[in-house]
């Protein structure tokens, strides 16, 4: 009897595992993953980024160089984003989608009480912080000590705050005199750095031509109109065949 009813039971339990389906409840197993998976990113760089491929001019006379462009024959574009007074909560996403490592030559006037929000974005963008003096005042032809005093404080404050001391200089407005360019140098700068083409309200503006050239700095602020600017950047650089690359690369 006993061995008639084991039996039974058997068979009833092989009938329900031949009828049974798998839960669709439960998620499928991914098959066979490939060996560090990441998520999707920005594509990988023409080179391995943070290496140096260009040198900037040396200081002469006690005064940084003047660098305008880059001298390349290569299809690069660089982006430069200034001063910092709108915090557009979307750039941290929109710099790291891109993959496009801009210098951010920020004042400290701006970013004193938000060091977290930019912090983030040196942080996990690639991007280089850079010197714009304290306050953004219009430095040509103002004494050396004030000068000094801009761009040093702004340098000084960074490294106290941020934990990173900028040696990339741009001056406000793109005023200077050899004042600006002496004290730039005893700050601790290695270059001065201007631009070719800027970004305002969402269009393109080009100091030559019709279209981004190899080599060309590109200008953006931290303004309302950040998203729009900086997607029209990666827009017209795509459209002229150009990769936006680091900067600091070849000011190295």
């Amino acid at each position: 009897m006993a061995k008639r009813w084991l039996a039974a039971a058997l068979a009833g339990l092989l009938v329900l595992s031949a009828c049974s389906s798998p839960d669709s409840s439960q998620p499928p197993e991914q098959a066979n993953p490939a060996p560090g998976a990441q998520k999707p990113g920005p594509p990988p760089g023409p080179y391995p980024f943070g290496t140096v491929q260009q040198k900037v001019a040396p200081i002469q006379d006690g005064k940084v160089p003047v660098v305008r462009r880059i001298q390349t024959d290569k299809p690069y574009v660089f982006i430069t984003m200034d001063d910092g007074a709108v915090k557009d909560p979307s750039a941290q996403s929109l710099i790291q989608q891109s993959g496009g490592h801009p210098v951010l030559f920020l004042n400290n006037r701006y970013v004193k009480g938000h060091e977290a929000y930019f912090k983030a974005i040196l942080d996990s963008t690639g991007a280089v912080l850079g010197d714009h003096t304290v306050n953004h005042p219009n430095l040509k032809g103002k004494p050396l000590d004030f000068q000094k005093k801009e761009i040093c404080d702004d340098a000084d404050d960074f490294q106290a705050s941020l934990g990173i001391r900028p040696t990339l200089f741009r001056p406000p407005f793109g005023n200077f005199d050899q004042n600006t360019l002496k004290a730039a140098a005893e700050c601790g700068m290695r270059a001065s750095v201007l631009w070719t083409a800027s970004v305002n309200d969402g269009v393109v503006q080009f100091q030559t031509g019709d279209k981004l050239r190899p080599g060309d700095i590109v200008l953006m602020h931290f303004r309302k109109t950040f998203k729009e600017d900086y997607e029209a950047f990666i827009a017209q650089a795509k459209k002229d065949g150009l990769t936006p690359v680091p900067l600091a690369d070849f000011l190295g």
